[in-house]
């Protein structure tokens, strides 16, 4: 069993999803017209889809007021730092500072546009293997 998607709401999906194509780089797989405006988005390996939608038939999470830790999407990066301040002229918020955790991972939380939480992560020993079949930061 593969994982297809992990998908998540907000009260603008189609400016959102707009948001992480330009800068998260990701592609649009499929999108929907109309309501809930559903966009399935790949990230820049083509094996990790996320979905970002709004179905009127539930409330938006208030992801501003939740911690972060309980829920955030990771990006594996070079740059934390870096990137963390180019997403920051992009409309994202920080949610802590850049730290270097007991495994001596650099990690940086912040929030898109909208609330949502993203993770920045540079592993010190990457888990994921690529295509190549070695580690690779670069997921």
């Amino acid at each position: 069993m593969k994982i297809e998607h992990i998908a998540y709401m907000t009260e603008r999906p189609v400016e959102a999803a707009a948001w992480y194509t330009e800068h998260l780089g990701f592609t649009v797989k499929r999108k929907g017209e109309g309501s809930p405006y559903a966009h399935f988005l790949a990230d820049a390996t083509g094996r990790v889809m996320i979905e970002i939608y709004n179905n009127p038939k539930a409330d938006v999470p208030d992801y501003r007021s939740m911690n972060p830790l309980v829920l955030h999407l990771a990006f594996s990066v070079e740059d934390v730092a870096g990137e963390r301040e180019r997403l920051f002229h992009a409309g994202a918020t920080p949610a802590g500072e850049v730290e270097v955790n007991a495994g001596g991972d650099t990690v940086a939380m912040l929030r898109d546009p909208w609330g949502f939480p993203i993770q920045l992560v540079k592993r010190a020993s990457p888990m994921i293997p690529d295509e190549r079949g070695a580690a690779s930061d670069q997921e």
